[in-house]
């Protein structure tokens, strides 16, 4: 039995198809394929408010090759969902239908509270101390998530419009960066050692390029050196030099000074990365949903 997972996000489209593994009453997962589309819808939605037609007939290719997979590899069942790029379009709905129509899959634009509950869905948490207390701070193009776990329950959530794509295009604000600071500060206290959860594809690939060992949380510290190590090369030698996919090589650097803000503001010296996201727990979800 196979499911499929689509994430349309605000920079890139991704599909994860996985095995479902049954054993003695428990229910897993083992990746089969994962592909990733790098649209960046977001520079359309967040400066022009629309999905432009070049960008939509795009996605609309992208999500008539997914289905073509989903059949060859025979999919049991799916789900799809777009976050913060499509949640701004005026015309978000109208590219929904258009996809429904002409790529036979059924796509829901999810609110920022539900992209955080999917992301939960992940089981991040699966390898680290559960009694301790924990923020999770999912960053993506359009939006950063964050959620506060203390003892394996969930003590605050919200997500804001601070993003990769978001600050590359200048449409962050000052504002926003304040009432995530607020946020943290007002939830986080009286939490001792409280240690971070990353998730999304810019700190899998930071804690990859920190080469810590054996699973082990990347310091503040290090998260800070890199920072100032890959900001050090201009774009096209982050690319040239350092080996980095183009789609990844600009948006590295916002998504370190976001999480190096969360991290500070909330007193976190080490980060977990358990190297999963948005199409991990849209597949635990339908594991949740067909057991």
């Amino acid at each position: 039995m196979r499911y499929a997972a689509i994430d349309i996000g605000s920079n890139a489209v991704r599909l994860l198809i996985a095995d479902i593994i049954e054993n003695n009453n428990s229910v897993s997962f083992k990746k089969n394929t994962l592909i990733r589309v790098p649209l960046r819808l977001g520079d359309d939605a967040f400066i022009q408010k629309h999905i432009s037609e070049k960008k939509t007939n795009d996605l609309v290719k992208s999500m008539q090759a997914f289905r073509n997979l989903m059949d060859v590899y025979r999919v049991t069942d799916y789900l799809a969902y777009a976050t913060s790029a499509m949640r701004e379009a005026n015309n978000g709905e109208e590219v929904v239908k258009l996809i429904r129509e002409e790529a036979r899959i059924e796509l829901e634009i999810i609110h920022g509270s539900k992209e955080a509950k999917v992301i939960y869905a992940s089981h991040a948490e699966q390898n680290i101390d559960k009694s301790k207390n924990y923020l999770y701070i999912d960053v993506g193009g359009g939006s950063t998530e964050l959620s506060l776990f203390s003892a394996g329950e969930l003590m605050a959530s919200r997500s804001f419009n601070i993003g990769t794509i978001r600050i590359l295009d200048n449409q962050d604000t000052e504002e926003t960066w304040n009432d995530m600071r607020d946020f943290i500060r007002e939830h986080t206290r009286g939490f001792k050692q409280l240690a971070g959860i990353g998730t999304g594809g810019n700190i899998n690939k930071l804690y990859r390029l920190s080469e810590e060992e054996n699973d082990a949380p990347m310091p503040f510290n290090k998260l800070r050196s890199l920072y100032t190590y890959l900001t050090s090369f201009s774009l096209k030698d982050r690319i040239n030099v350092l080996g980095l996919n183009q789609d990844r090589a600009d948006v590295i650097i916002p998504a370190c000074e976001i999480y190096l803000t969360v991290m500070k503001t909330a007193g976190i010296k080490h980060i977990y990365v358990p190297r999963v996201g948005m199409v991990d727990g849209i597949i635990q979800l339908l594991i949740d949903k067909n057991s």
